[in-house]
């Protein structure tokens, strides 16, 4: 929407809702505990609305309803509103609805914000169809407080759509208690209680020995990004596998650089980067078989067509997957498949789905993944909004791919909007599938200083966020810098953004130790991994080995000296 439409649809409504005083909302957030974050999120069309998340938060009039005002623009399409008075300066704000269209089968639809000074075109979308309820959730934050805003719904491609919203909420939360909750996730899904009990050869207690606790691995799955750089850099190997505990490569494993010239296959790199991983005990996501995106098929691929190119593309498969079976734990296998169709225009629609299935037969232990980037770092991008990524991947395990097991975010953020991405997580959680962040990085553009702090904010979110399995930053080091973002400069010297991982590894790492009470026993509640115990009383000591895994329950561990 132009700047101007935007101004004549902020007076407009804002004319209609003067004689509507019952309308006007006001958007505060106090301090305290607040409540809790609700989750919920549908992926699929009903009948009927469920109830408002929240109860309507801010939107709840002093009658305890949620009016809304339909506006008829210029258009003449009648187009669902609300006014809010005094929103506040960052604040998270969590937005639902559920959105019926009329006139039409199906439309994708956003809302947008806008105040006295911005308007934030897309916070929140929804695949919105006739006959039936879709879930919208979204989210925004707003750098100055706010008099006076209109949060309104609109068809993403500005045609003429009458859109019916019921079940509407918006509810506000101040930072504080947004990382309570976060802090709350943690300790529920990223840690688990334990007791050790220290006892005597006839069973007793030992009151007073001194337990130390050393973790000597992660559980969560946290890393980056490698190039063929870091072959023969000792240095550069010892920080990494120090910090990290999984990998991928950044372009070493793709169909160019390993299948340059047809039937000339070059593994060389990938091998030896393997080696590096492999040494280092460091997990490896394969990526990618396929890359949707034209330009980035190997020169002599771009010119095939019909049987030629699906020989070339079974022997591709056939190649990378019998060489290296079992050695990675992801396969992405058609990358960017919502932006790009370079096989599928070719091949046919069903492409992707012969893709997984045969990637499966031949690494049938790998997890395989869809990747695609602007899902969860914005909403603008109509290729790849939550509801398009869902409604494929629904498309895919349904027409064969059930072996598609894996959401795959890319994560090349600008400004993150961290509501937002908490909504698109929720979206699709709902699917029950391991969720990983796997290119995390913050533009370049926003300087140093900037990417450190939007980093953090990301990193904290999706390690907090109970569905997301894993993170892997997109920070490979070449001798002129990153793709996007580095963690340090070509000394190892940390960056901004080094100093934020440095900072996070140390705060998501237990190390603990105190004296057994009397009964024998030290607890303490610690990240999932894998410890070392060790128990010492005068003269005598024990050290064990434990490991905590995701559980309710507290581990119970005895030890005899």
């Amino acid at each position: 929407m132009s700047g101007t439409r935007s101004v004549k649809l902020l007076i407009l409504i804002s004319s209609w809702l003067f004689f509507h005083s019952h309308l006007v909302f006001k958007a505060s957030c106090g301090g305290g505990d607040g409540p809790q974050y609700d989750y919920s999120a549908y992926t699929d069309c009903s009948y009927h609305p469920q109830a408002p998340l929240y109860n309507g938060g801010v939107l709840v009039d002093k009658s305890g309803r949620i009016p809304m005002a339909y506006h008829k623009t210029e258009t003449g399409i009648a187009s669902p509103a609300f006014l809010l008075h005094n929103l506040t300066a960052n604040t998270m704000y969590s937005l639902s609805c559920w959105v019926k269209i009329h006139g039409t089968s199906s439309a994708l639809l956003r809302a947008t914000i806008s105040t006295e000074g911005v308007t934030l075109h897309c916070i929140g979308t929804v695949l919105a169809k006739s006959g039936c309820w879709s879930f919208l959730k979204g989210g925004f934050v707003l750098d100055a407080f706010s008099r006076s805003s209109i949060l309104y719904f609109q068809n993403m491609n500005e045609d003429l759509t009458e859109i019916s919203v019921a079940s509407a909420s918006l509810q506000p939360f101040s930072v504080e208690q947004w990382s309570k909750q976060q802090e709350q996730s943690i300790r529920t899904k990223r840690k688990r209680a334990a007791t050790i009990q220290a006892v005597d050869g006839e069973g007793n207690p030992i009151a007073g020995a001194n337990v130390s606790i050393q973790q000597l691995s992660k559980d969560f799955p946290f890393g980056s990004a490698i190039a063929g750089t870091i072959l023969g850099n000792k240095k550069y190997q010892r920080w990494f596998a120090e910090r990290f505990n999984v990998a991928v490569f950044e372009n070493e494993l793709k169909w160019y650089a390993t299948e340059p010239q047809p039937g000339k296959l070059n593994y060389a790199l990938a091998d030896d980067m393997l080696k590096f991983v492999r040494s280092n005990k460091i997990m490896a996501r394969g990526h990618n078989i396929f890359w949707e995106n034209p330009t980035c098929a190997p020169e002599w691929v771009q010119n095939l067509t019909g049987g030629d190119l699906r020989a070339a593309v079974k022997s591709r498969i056939r190649s990378l997957l019998s060489r290296y079976r079992g050695q990675f734990i992801h396969w992405d296998v058609n990358n960017e498949m919502l932006h790009f169709d370079f096989y599928e225009r070719r091949l046919g629609e069903n492409a992707s789905t012969e893709f997984f299935r045969t990637a499966q037969q031949a690494d049938p232990l790998a997890t395989l993944f869809m990747n695609e980037f602007n899902v969860v770092e914005t909403c603008s991008d109509e290729q790849s909004t939550v509801d398009t990524y869902i409604s494929r991947l629904k498309q895919l395990r349904n027409g064969g791919a059930a072996m598609l097991e894996g959401i795959g975010l890319q994560g090349h953020f600008g400004r993150p909007n961290i509501p937002l991405m908490r909504a698109v997580l929720d979206k699709l959680a709902s699917l029950g599938l391991p969720i990983w962040l796997t290119e995390v990085d913050i533009a370049q553009n926003l300087g140093e200083h900037r990417q450190g702090v939007f980093l953090e904010e990301v990193l904290r979110e999706a390690f907090a966020y109970p569905s997301v399995s894993g993170i892997v930053l997109w920070a490979a080091l070449h001798p002129d810098g990153c793709y996007q973002m580095c963690l340090t400069d070509g000394g190892l010297g940390n960056l901004p953004t080094g100093e934020v991982v440095e900072n996070l590894l140390r705060e998501w790492e237990t190390k603990e130790g105190g004296a057994s009470d009397e009964h024998g026993q030290y607890s303490f509640v610690g990240f999932l991994g894998e410890y070392k115990v060790s128990v010492v009383d005068g003269n005598k000591s024990a050290e064990i080995t434990m490991f905590l895994g995701r559980s309710d329950e507290t581990k119970h561990v005895v030890v005899q000296l």
